[in-house]
């Protein structure tokens, strides 16, 4: 619904969105993962990506109305204090690949509600990753996140059917993790 009407249902996405990430940010370690000498969570995005990547790409680009981008960063702000010490991140892996790679992918997987994203929309969102996890431009408006570690990956190629290179990545990650 919100690639179809992104004014009318942009809002009511992210705010869907930051509260299921936020859910799940806020579970705790599963028993089996404390019995591990490292314990890692990775998630596929952070309650900060939410809104420092895809809910500011939709106000950017008139998306969500200036009230409901105000909105959206008080509680946004409330939340993420009042949970401070339960959200604590240790680093950002990031999956970077141009935004043409990204569209077919996309089009490979062929999820039936990812069918009207558009190139365009990719590249907003590939500067809005780029300017905080690269340049770290946005980051100056968090200060939460803006010492927070970058592992930033070159997934261009295509590498799953490559075990060379998968376990490549694997090893940057396990070193970038090892080190945090």
């Amino acid at each position: 619904m919100m690639y179809r009407e992104p004014t009318r249902w942009s809002y009511t996405f992210q705010t869907f969105s930051f509260m299921s990430r936020l859910k799940v940010q806020l579970e705790p370690f599963p028993e089996r993962f404390l019995q591990a000498t490292m314990p890692v969570q990775i998630f596929e995005r952070s309650v900060y990506s939410d809104r420092y990547i895809f809910a500011k790409n939709l106000f950017e680009n008139g998306s969500l109305s200036d009230i409901e981008w105000h909105i959206y960063q008080d509680w946004h702000s409330f939340l993420l204090r009042e949970f401070a010490s339960r959200l604590i991140l240790h680093g950002f892996i990031y999956l970077q690949a141009t935004p043409q790679v990204c569209l077919k992918r996309l089009h490979q997987r062929a999820r039936e509600e990812e069918k009207g994203i558009e190139l365009a929309y990719l590249e907003q969102l590939h500067g809005q990753h780029e300017a905080w996890l690269v340049h770290k431009t946005t980051a100056l408006h968090c200060e939460a996140v803006l010492n927070i570690p970058v592992l930033v990956l070159d997934v261009n190629d295509d590498f799953s059917e490559e075990v060379t290179k998968q376990e490549e990545l694997l090893r940057k990650v396990h070193s970038f993790v090892k080190n945090l």
